[in-house]
């Protein structure tokens, strides 16, 4: 994907998501999501805030965390969720779309696999369908497959060979794991919810 392309992508799902957890009620709102600890409304806040978080306040997350990128991660993320009303939270989705702005330190293909494998992990414990476009899927596959922190695809999958169904995409050497490139990227990045719908593992 290009540039621009991938710009284009993150919008189209930041709205989705805003979409989706617009019609969401309260309690569905407290439901865990697939990140471990999180609830749906932690997840959205996560992905709502990332264009618009500062150097400033992630420095002092990381201070607090004693650099610990995960705990970091985690401890921002719940500070904010807490005092961020479902409004906000929709509100702040929305007026990222077109902010060409990442959050410190992340990169564009980071942003668009962060935001793709997040919508997943808000609408697959609710039951809800929001198919993750094969482009992006694509994309963030490769992306989750080059990286080695913080999920560590490469060395977790070691002696698989992937396989996509449904896109042109395949990595790795070994035992044949078959499956839609969006169970695929959700694999990649430590969920085994999806693993369901894989053959091979």
């Amino acid at each position: 994907m290009e540039q621009n392309d991938k710009w284009l992508a993150i919008d189209a799902e930041r709205t989705r998501i805003a979409d989706l957890y617009e019609t969401l009620t309260d309690v569905e709102r407290t439901y865990p999501s697939l990140c471990d600890g999180w609830t749906v409304h932690d997840v959205a806040t996560h992905v709502a805030l990332a264009p618009h978080v500062g150097f400033g306040t992630v420095l002092k997350a990381a201070l607090r965390a004693r650099g610990n990128f995960n705990r970091m991660v985690y401890d921002l993320t719940k500070r904010e969720s807490a005092r961020r009303s479902p409004p906000e939270v929709v509100e702040l989705l929305r007026t990222a779309v077109g902010v060409r702005r990442l959050a410190p330190r992340q990169s564009l293909d980071n942003a668009l696999m962060d935001v793709h494998v997040h919508a997943q992990d808000i609408a697959m414990p609710l039951g809800r369908q929001l198919p993750m476009p094969a482009e992006a899927a694509v994309a963030s596959a490769d992306h989750l497959w080059e990286i080695g922190f913080p999920f560590h695809a490469r060395k977790r999958l070691a002696g698989h060979r992937l396989v996509a169904t449904d896109a042109d995409w395949r990595a790795g050497e070994g035992t044949e794991v078959r499956g839609p490139i969006q169970a695929l990227v959700m694999l990649l990045a430590g969920r085994t919810a999806t693993i369901p719908q894989l053959t091979g593992i």
